[in-house]
C-alpha cells in the first residue's frame, strides 16, 4: 500500500507511560515529527510523582506508515507503549449495531401482554391471516442483508465472517437515513442451490431482501431466482443500486453538455454486476447506441438491429470470448465512458479519441480507472466512485429510498419502472440553475434523497401493479 494518497488517512491512539521528568515527551514528539506523522491532541490519563500515563494521538499516510512510527515509539528508552488503537477498529469494538426494544417491560401486566400468554392472541389472528404480520410485527420494516462474503467492497472473497463490519455498516444506513430496521446475515456458503433455500426458509420474517457483496455470475442467479420464489421486493444492491445512480448522473451530465439520451454513444467497460446492470437500465431509460467491454475488449455491442433482443435478454447478447473491438476501437467517437472495472485501466489517449464534451464516470474504487488529474482536463464533466471528488456516484442514494418506497407500500417486487422512477427522482433533486460540471448529483447528506427516491419508488410500484397498499401504516387497498 502507497503511504501516499488523498484518501490515506490514519489516525492512531498510542498511550505511553513516560517518567515525569523534562525532555522525555519532547523526544517522543520528535520521532513523530521525523516519521512524517501529524501530532494531535495529547491526553493526561494518569500523573504520579515518578511518571505520567499520556494517550497521543497522530495521523498516519496508510496503515504500515502509523505501525512504522508506532515500532519507532517502542524503541525509545525509558518510555513503555502500552496500548495503540486504531480510531476505525475503536468504532467498530462490539460491534457496530443492537437491537432495542419498543415496549417498556417495567410491570407484571405488561410482560404478559407483550409475551405470554396475551401473544398467543396475536399468533393465532397472523395464523389465520398472514398478512396481519406486517401490521404486528416488524416485518413490514425489516430488511435482511444477505450476504456469503465473496465479493467484499472491492477486496474480493474474505468469507462471511469479515463481511459482518460490512453488513453491519449496511444496516446502520438503512436505519441511520430511512428507518428501516436492517439485519445482517452472512452466510457460510458459496453454493448457489443452498443460499436460495437458506434466503427462502428465512423470508417470512422480512419485507425485502437486500443482497450484498456476492460474486458475479453466481449474483445474477440467486437474484433472479429469489425473486421468482418470493412475494417481497429482493435486489442486490452492487448491482442496481449503482446503475440506478449512474443513470441519475448521467441524465443531469447530459443536460449540462446539450445532449440526449437516446442519440449519444455509450461505452460501459467492466461487465461483472454492476455493469451488466448499468446497461440494462441504460437500454431501459432509451439509450440505442452502447458497447460493452470487458477484459478482452468489447464483447456486446446494441444498436437498432438488436435493441429489442438486448432490451429482453442482456447478458444473451454478451460473448465474452469473442470480443469484436479493443477498448480503444470502441471509445472513437464516444460521447460517454462509464467505468466500473479497475484502476488504471485507461490512458489519455483512450479519452482523447472520444468526442468533444467527453462524459467520464471513472468508477473503479479505491483508484479509478484514470486519475482524476489525468482525466480531469480531457473532459467535459469527470464522476468517480470517491468522496473525495466532485460528483461522487454512490448507490447509497439509491437503495436507501428504495426499500423504503418498496416497504411502504409493501411491494411484491422491485421493477424497472421502480428503478427508473428512482434514477429520476435522484436527478430531478438537482435544480437546472445548480447543474453544472462539478455538481449532477444530490450529496448523500441530503435530506430529501431518501423521501424523493421512497415516494418515487411508491408511485411507480402503484403504477405498475406491484403495491398491496398505499400507505406505510398498511392501511388502503
Amino acid at each position: 500500500m502507497s503511504d501516499q494518497g488523498p484518501y490515506c488517512e490514519y489516525r492512531m491512539t498510542v498511550r505511553v507511560e513516560l517518567p515525569n521528568q523534562p525532555g522525555h515527551f519532547a523526544r517522543l514528539a520528535t520521532i513523530i515529527a521525523e516519521e512524517g506523522a501529524n501530532l494531535g491532541a495529547i491526553d493526561l490519563a494518569d500523573a504520579r510523582s515518578d511518571k505520567t500515563v499520556r494517550d497521543i494521538t497522530f495521523d498516519a499516510q496508510s496503515e504500515c506508515h502509523a505501525q512504522r512510527v508506532v515500532a519507532r515509539l517502542r524503541t525509545l528508552q525509558y518510555v513503555r507503549v502500552l496500548s495503540a488503537s486504531d480510531r476505525i477498529f475503536l468504532l467498530h469494538l462490539g460491534g457496530k449495531i443492537n437491537t432495542r426494544s419498543k415496549v417498556h417491560l417495567r410491570t407484571r401486566n405488561a410482560l404478559s401482554m407483550a409475551y405470554t400468554p396475551g401473544v398467543a392472541r396475536v399468533s393465532l389472528a397472523i395464523a389465520k391471516d398472514t398478512s396481519k404480520a406486517y401490521a404486528f410485527t416488524s416485518k413490514g420494516n425489516s430488511v435482511a442483508v444477505v450476504t456469503d462474503g465473496s465479493a467484499i467492497l472491492g477486496l474480493g472473497d474474505l468469507g462471511p465472517e469479515a463481511a459482518l463490519p460490512v453488513m453491519e455498516g449496511k444496516v446502520m444506513l438503512l436505519k441511520e437515513f430511512a428507518d428501516i430496521d436492517g439485519w445482517p446475515l452472512c452466510l457460510g456458503t458459496h453454493d448457489v442451490e443452498t443460499i436460495v433455500r437458506v434466503v427462502e426458509a428465512i423470508a417470512p420474517t422480512f419485507g425485502g431482501i437486500n443482497l450484498e457483496d456476492i460474486s458475479a455470475p453466481r449474483c445474477f442467479e440467486i437474484e433472479e431466482r429469489l425473486k421468482k420464489l418470493l412475494d417481497i421486493p429482493v435486489m442486490h444492491d452492487d448491482q442496481h443500486g449503482t446503475a440506478i445512480v449512474v443513470l441519475a448522473a448521467l441524465l443531469n451530465a447530459l443536460k449540462v453538455v446539450g445532449k440526449e439520451l437516446g442519440r449519444v454513444k455509450i461505452v460501459v467497460n467492466g461487465l461483472g454486476a454492476a455493469g451488466t446492470a448499468c446497461c440494462r437500465i441504460l437500454l431501459a431509460a432509451g439509450v440505442r447506441s452502447l458497447i460493452g467491454c470487458d477484459r478482452q475488449g468489447a464483447v456486446l455491442r446494441v444498436i437498432d438491429d438488436n435493441l429489442n433482443e438486448a432490451q429482453r435478454d442482456l447478458r444473451s447478447c454478451i460473448h465474452f470470448d469473442e470480443p469484436i473491438l479493443t477498448l480503444r476501437d470502441a471509445l472513437e467517437s464516444a460521447d460517454v465512458l462509464i467505468g466500473l472495472s479497475a484502476a488504471n485501466v485507461l490512458t489519455s489517449e483512450d479519452l482523447r479519441v472520444m468526442v468533444e464534451d467527453r462524459i467520464v464516470f471513472a468508477m473503479a474504487n479505491p483508484d479509478p480507472e484514470i486519475p482524476a488529474d489525468v482525466a480531469a482536463p480531457l473532459c467535459r464533466i469527470l464522476a468517480t466512485g470517491r468522496s473525495d471528488y466532485p460528483n461522487q456516484v454512490n448507490n447509497l442514494l439509491a437503495f436507501l429510498g428504495i426499500f423504503r418506497g418498496a416497504l411502504d407500500v409493501r411491494a411484491r417486487e422491485i421493477n424497472e419502472p421502480m428503478k427508473l422512477a428512482a434514477a429520476h427522482a435522484i436527478a430531478s433533486l438537482v435544480q437546472d440553475e445548480h447543474l453544472s460540471e462539478e455538481l449532477i448529483v444530490p450529496s448523500v447528506f441530503d435530506k430529501r434523497v431518501v423521501r424523493t427516491v421512497a415516494q418515487a419508488v411508491a408511485s411507480a410500484a402503484h403504477e405498475s401493479g406491484v403495491a398491496r397498499c398505499r400507505t406505510r401504516n398498511g392501511s388502503g387497498p
